[in-house]
């Protein structure tokens, strides 16, 4: 059921290139909104000054353009909670965080590192919770006095609540936290600048987001976040504390979750392979959701359509790179041909294409094409698969020729040849069967006469369907091409 009242954020941090766990977590929150008729709210979490990078903002919001995501308020649209950009709102925190302390929500702690380490491996070695122990909860004055004439620089923790806490997640279901499982935990450095932990929440309370969609790893932190909504919510500043949902982990080889430094979790890679937006978010959603139990193909339409979140399974996601593909040649098939076409555009032109600019021919391109679109695996593919139509001289692939001249095939390309000058060239059965009747003169079937044809013209024993391949080419070229493997075979 369409609920506009519901509001959802996407918030990356832009740090090094987009990965497709980032994108998963992207496509859920924007199929949620625009399942719900609701708002996508697009923020960028870049208080990390020594790993955000604005070639990496500049990523984020090319890669969400490419992938066809909209949003409501962000980044380039504005809204009506500007800024977007945690940069730019951190008056806003060091406010809140003031009025934390001010209402006893918040106190400063003065514990060194090393009085913490100690602490924690002794509660180990008794076999109790290692978090903070609440040391400096209840400071008196002159303890406080002392540690500032140690000039130590505190930092800000917040004081959770003794008592358990409960909430239903949207994924996993209801989940209790018990208070030893949850210590209080800092907000604000030493140094004062505010962190996750706080500028999280306070940016979600502002921006009066509905439901928190995000990864599994981040479900501990939850009780934390919530003890922090109810104390704004006290002291006025959130309306009420936002639904979480948990999203499966997405694992990679060896059942571990995949990482930024996993080759196949990089965004760019699929980009440059030549995945469409489509197929690659159908592969997405399925990791945790599936449209139903046979169908596994479907149109972004379609799953913005049927999207639930409480239809989201709990356990990880494997990512198969394997059937990422094939879902993405499926969706390849599904363009219309004009469509495909200017799909393929970038990788027939430099730096990917290996001839000449002026050697391209659009109308062979576009002879070609309807028998190309249905061999592609990615749009990459294409550029090896037409470049006998441009370049001036086939590839020269030793394995492949080694392959498919074999003793007597300088015979069989004679009598093809002959064959094929006289067939009639406006029709691919006619070149068929001009190779057929050749290698019946041998003594060969169609599947070993036409492998030295191929190669000879082509370069490669696997490609495109030969004899549509042959008819673009054209006549003229390919009996030259032909000629020109009888005198590299009689060398």
């Amino acid at each position: 059921m369409a609920n506009a009242n519901v509001r959802v954020r996407f918030c990356p941090s832009p740090t090094g290139n987009p990965h497709v766990g980032l994108v998963r977590t992207a496509l859920f929150n924007w199929a949620f909104a625009r399942h719900h008729g609701g708002t996508l709210v697009f923020r960028i979490e870049d208080t990390d000054a020594a790993r955000d990078s604005e070639e990496s903002y500049e990523q984020l919001l090319d890669s969400m353009r490419w992938l066809g995501f909209d949003w409501d308020e962000g980044p380039e649209i504005g809204g009506p909670h500007a800024p977007y950009r945690q940069s730019q709102r951190m008056d806003i925190y060091k406010d809140v965080a003031r009025k934390l302390l001010d209402a006893g929500h918040a106190y400063y702690c003065y514990c060194s590192t090393a009085e913490l380490d100690a602490r924690r491996e002794a509660a180990r070695a008794a076999g109790k919770p290692s978090g903070y122990d609440g040391h400096c909860r209840a400071l008196t004055d002159e303890q406080i006095a002392a540690y500032k004439t140690e000039d130590r620089e505190p930092i800000v923790r917040f004081r959770m609540p003794d008592e358990a806490i409960t909430f239903t997640d949207l994924v996993r279901g209801e989940l209790t936290f018990t208070p030893e499982n949850v210590p209080d935990y800092g907000i604000v450095r030493a140094n004062g600048a505010p962190l996750y932990t706080l500028v999280n929440p306070i940016d979600d309370a502002l921006m009066e987001i509905t439901h928190i969609l995000r990864g599994e790893d981040l479900l501990s932190s939850t009780p934390r976040q919530i003890a922090l909504y109810k104390a704004l919510i006290e002291l006025g500043i959130a309306k009420s504390v936002p639904a979480f949902g948990h999203l499966p982990y997405v694992m990679g080889e060896g059942n571990k979750k995949l990482s930024k430094r996993d080759p196949q979790s990089s965004l760019n890679l699929y980009r440059e392979r030549g995945f469409l937006p489509e197929g690659l978010l159908n592969y997405l959603s399925l990791l945790g959701w599936s449209l139903s139990a046979d169908q596994d193909v479907f149109s972004i339409d379609e799953m913005v359509a049927a999207f639930d979140i409480k239809d989201v399974v709990p356990n990880p996601a494997r990512f198969d790179l394997k059937k990422c593909e094939a879902i993405n040649a499926d969706h390849i098939r599904r363009l219309d041909v004009k469509a495909f076409i200017e799909a393929c555009g970038p990788w027939l032109k430099a730096p990917h294409a290996p001839w000449a600019p002026e050697d391209f021919d659009q109308a062979r391109w576009e002879a070609i094409a309807p028998h190309a679109q249905t061999r592609l695996t990615v749009l990459s593919d294409i550029t090896k698969n037409v470049d006998f139509l441009f370049l001036k001289e086939p590839v020269e692939d030793e394995a492949s020729w080694t392959k498919a001249m074999k003793e007597g095939s300088d015979a069989l390309l004679r009598t093809a040849r002959a064959k094929l000058e006289s067939a009639d060239w406006t029709s691919p059965e006619s070149l068929k069967n001009a190779v057929l009747a050749a290698g019946e003169e041998h003594g060969l079937k169609l599947g070993k006469a036409q492998a030295p044809v191929r190669v000879a013209v082509t370069g490669r024993t696997v490609g495109l369907p030969l004899f549509e391949s042959l008819e673009v080419l054209g006549k003229d070229k390919t009996l030259s091409r032909i000629d020109a493997a009888l005198t590299k075979l009689a060398v």
